[in-house]
């Protein structure tokens, strides 16, 4: 008699005997393997997180993880010190929207894919003659992907900031 509890009657064989078993004894173990990957908190916070805390920051900040009440932010190294200051409101904001103290703390991580954003709000404007002479200093090359890399070298190097070199 292997599948008998000892406990009220109740097997404790995989199959439920009497019947079709309720969809509620299911779901625990459909949802314990995503839930400890992502728990629902989290997996809020990462959906909702322009509403959270507005569309600017959301810009140049995404949530990467919550853990033991710590929230994980990725974001560039000059938002992490205004965010720093900004911690309070932040959690309030995030807690508020979740309806329970979930978040106690702020974690910043540095990744360079959140500098892009800041790079592109400060993008130089070439100079079309500088860009001409690029074009015509790899004109002689024949086509292919060295006259490709040099001419792509050549734009990024005339549209630097401060560039002082000349064509």
């Amino acid at each position: 008699m292997a599948g008998k509890d000892t406990d009220g009657g109740m097997e404790t064989d995989e199959r439920h005997v009497y019947g079709p078993r309720p969809v509620s004894a299911l779901m625990p173990r459909l949802t314990r393997p995503a839930f400890r990957r992502r728990s629902p908190a989290t997996a809020q916070v990462l959906a909702d997180w322009a509403a959270i805390v507005g569309p600017a920051i959301a810009a140049v900040t995404t949530p990467r993880r919550l853990s033991a009440g710590a929230l994980t932010i990725a974001c560039a190294g000059p938002i992490a010190m205004e965010l720093q200051h900004l911690a309070g409101e932040v959690i309030a904001r995030i807690n508020a929207h979740l309806g329970s103290q979930v978040v106690t703390a702020l974690r910043f991580v540095q990744t360079p894919e959140m500098l892009a954003p800041l790079a592109a709000s400060v993008a130089p404007v070439a100079d079309p003659a500088k860009l001409a002479a690029v074009d015509a200093a790899v004109g002689d090359l024949p086509e292919g992907e060295l006259r490709g890399a040099l001419a792509s070298l050549g734009r990024a190097i005339v549209t630097t900031p401060n560039s002082s070199r000349s064509s």
